[in-house]
């Protein structure tokens, strides 16, 4: 698709937008899930948007994608099997991979549609849905359901997972994170992204306090991403046995990193003040 487009612009609400000047709209269709377009944007290149939402883009995607897989990665002594649901970009596979005490991978994405445009569009996100390593196994499906099909089986859960709307709304549920509990291991650990804690400061506190009713540590985690609107991004960690603010990485960490090290391994659960009153007092300040 060859039409001309000068700006796009991703509304976080009624209020707040982040406009991308882009030079051309390159693809753009109607999956049975989400409506999905690519662009050439100026600012941070090629980007991926479903719905309107800007998900990633050739410039930042390391950030999100080194920091939802390596953070409960390295947290865990040795993680052998993992699940990703959603991530259909491609981008996490590609970083849980990298780490070889992992012996299976298995992706549930639900868009296969979102799969077959990041292998044409962005070749270096989804290298491993083009080239995939023997231990990765994708599923084109639903993850929720998956996820009910098993137990006491994944060392690492990753959901990564579009806004808490259409296709990737049940993944924001109490129901869903007591099922990934049971197919979670003893010492097992769930990721998920978990919003803007600037913007979805209701929606942060409700994801924390429901993973605490299915596991004894929850902890919320910040990085810098660019492309989302106000640039602060949470991740939040549910685990059955390791704390990230006391245990530390015991292995080597995979090389080279762009964003992720193991300094930020810990400093990245230092929350500012208004996220703790956030997420341990419900106190909203935007």
């Amino acid at each position: 698709m060859s039409e001309e487009k000068e700006f796009i612009t991703e509304w976080a609400n009624p209020n707040l937008g982040l406009t991308a000047r882009i030079t051309k709209l390159l693809h753009e269709e109607q999956s049975p899930f989400q409506h999905i377009q690519v662009a050439e944007g100026i600012q941070y290149g090629r980007m991926l948007i479903l719905d309107g939402v800007f998900q990633t883009s050739v410039k930042d995607e390391f950030i999100y994608h080194e920091m939802i897989a390596h953070v409960p990665l390295m947290m865990h002594p040795c993680p052998k099997r993992v699940l990703i649901i959603g991530g259909g970009d491609g981008g996490c596979a590609r970083e849980v991979c990298r780490h070889g005490c992992v012996r299976q991978v298995d992706l549930c994405e639900i868009d296969e549609k979102v799969m077959e445009i990041s292998k044409t569009y962005f070749p270096a996100l989804s290298s491993a849905l083009r080239n995939p390593p023997e231990k990765l196994h994708i599923h084109v499906g639903d993850g929720i359901g998956y996820v009910k099909t098993v137990e006491d089986f994944y060392d690492v859960i990753l959901v990564d997972c579009s806004d808490p709307v259409g296709p990737g709304e049940g993944l924001f549920t109490r129901e869903f994170y007591k099922n990934a509990s049971k197919a979670l291991r003893a010492g097992g650990i769930l990721v998920q992204q978990s919003e803007s804690p600037i913007l979805h400061q209701r929606l942060l506190h409700d994801i924390f306090q429901a993973m605490g009713e299915s596991f004894p540590i929850v902890r919320t985690y910040i990085a810098n991403i660019p492309i989302y609107p106000t640039g602060m991004h949470s991740f939040t960690m549910a685990s059955k046995q390791y704390d990230p603010l006391t245990v530390s990485c015991s292995r080597p960490v995979p090389q080279p990193m762009k964003y992720y090290n193991s300094q930020i391994q810990k400093s990245a659960f230092v929350l500012p003040e208004f996220v703790k009153d956030c997420l341990y007092r419900g106190i909203y300040s935007f």
